[in-house]
């Protein structure tokens, strides 16, 4: 018999897959960009008080997302198994999006396709970085699509599952929260630089583990796809370090390497470097990659889980 948890993570990937995300009226990681959002609104000036804000917002935000979790798991216990079943699953696929990044990178791919350079910037700008693209070549752009792709398999589909077999519903909610809360608040200027100060360090402290894994099962994926073993291996080893932080660079170095192609964001880093440049239709093969990865991940996830429910 396949137990509980399994049978939750299994079918959460399905909904994910066949049936996307919800509207963003409807959706959990909205309604947590509102909250960060608005508490902004109300951050201090100065270093110590922003810092204590943004501390506030994360004893909130976790406290809350732990709620939630802990209400569906409530509710569904007075619900039939099947229906309790699919709400718990249903609740852990809202914390993350592999069909909307993959679909993310399909759309790119087809506007540099087109030769619709205004649309890949824009598209890109929108759904995956948020860098300038106003100025971004045809290879930039398909290098940042990459990029983005590899790190978010870790951000938008690894750690969640990682968390969720940690902790259940409630501790994949809380991940979610973090991680929004980094994307919101983790930039260096004067508006967030104490604010975000605090969320971007739980946020690099809660991807330590999964940014590693994500690596790793991108290289295993590169392998089964027949690509060098040796030199995703020796490019993940170089560069995983090259970026700011100690978790993004672990996925996109590993993808470097599995896709023979160098990764750079201007004035950065520069990840596989003396490979070549990557093109258009490297996304496609980034987007198989993820593919693959996403399939060891929940295989191996999948496996933990199993193993764990046999314990005594």
């Amino acid at each position: 018999m396949i137990p509980h948890s399994v049978s939750v993570l299994i079918l959460a990937v399905v909904l994910d897959l066949v049936f996307g995300d919800p509207a963003n009226s409807v959706h959990p990681v909205a309604g947590m960009g509102m909250l960060i959002s608005q508490w902004r609104k109300f951050a201090p000036a100065g270093r110590l008080l922003p810092l204590l804000h943004g501390l506030a917002l994360l004893i909130v935000g976790i406290v809350i997302a732990s709620a939630v979790g802990v209400g569906v798991l409530w509710l569904c216990q007075h619900f039939p198994y099947s229906l309790a079943l699919l709400a718990e699953a249903y609740v852990l696929k809202l914390t993350f999006s592999l069909s909307g990044l993959l679909g993310a990178g399909r759309k790119i791919q087809a506007a540099l396709f087109a030769d619709d350079l205004a649309l890949a910037r824009r598209l890109v700008s929108w759904h995956l970085v948020s860098r300038d693209t106003s100025t971004l070549t045809p290879n930039q752009l398909a290098g940042a699509t990459i990029e983005s792709l590899a790190e978010n398999a870790n951000d938008s589909f690894v750690a969640p599952l990682i968390f969720y077999a940690c902790g259940g519903v409630s501790a994949a909610l809380v991940y979610r929260f973090i991680n929004t809360c980094d994307a919101m608040l983790g930039y260096h200027d004067a508006r967030h630089e104490w604010l975000g100060k605090l969320p971007a360090r739980l946020d690099d402290l809660a991807n330590l583990l999964p940014a590693r894994l994500t690596a790793a099962f991108l290289i295993a994926a590169g392998a089964l796809l027949r690509n060098d073993m040796t030199r995703a291996v020796n490019i993940w080893c170089r560069d995983r370090t090259a970026t700011l932080s100690p978790n993004a660079g672990q996925s996109m170095s590993a993808a470097a390497g599995v896709l023979g192609v160098e990764l750079e964001k201007v004035g950065q880093y520069r990840l596989g470097r003396g490979l070549r440049d990557p093109a258009s239709a490297d996304i496609g093969r980034a987007i198989d990659l993820i593919r693959i990865t996403a399939l060891i991940a929940v295989i191996a996830i999948g496996s933990l889980l199993f193993a764990m429910s046999r314990q005594p």
